[in-house]
């Protein structure tokens, strides 16, 4: 991945994030995605393991009825062999990183990862 697709995945990324439009958003991520959280495992409960597209959106649909004022501030990203860090402060001021594993232009794997140790790090209610 070269600096302009990361830049220009990161600007769709958080464009969709911060319109709620998990369309757009799920577009970038394969049917057999398997994504890590414990944020997953706050709304959902179990391991914080989410496998698919469907599971995915099932789980960012619960998210957003969860936390309604979400919205994300991109701090900077960080571009690996395949991957890609996103680095983001939440609508709570809180530091995030999504780190995406990609295979080809889609993500395969995605791990949402918490700065501190804020029991609720999104804001769920």
């Amino acid at each position: 991945m070269d600096q302009m697709t990361a830049q220009m995945f990161v600007d769709s990324w958080v464009k969709a994030w911060n319109a709620h439009d998990l369309d757009a958003l799920l577009a970038h991520f394969a049917d057999d995605v398997t994504f890590r959280s414990p944020v997953a495992a706050q709304l959902l409960g179990g391991d914080g393991v989410i496998h698919g597209r469907a599971a995915l959106r099932a789980y960012w649909e619960e998210g957003l009825r969860r936390i309604p004022d979400l919205r994300f501030e991109v701090v900077g990203s960080y571009v690996g062999v395949d991957c890609l860090v996103i680095n983001y402060r939440n609508q709570k001021g809180g530091l995030v990183n999504e780190v995406l594993i990609f295979d080809g232009p889609l993500v395969a794997e995605g791990y949402g990862t918490y700065l501190g140790e804020d029991t609720n790090p999104a804001g769920a209610r």
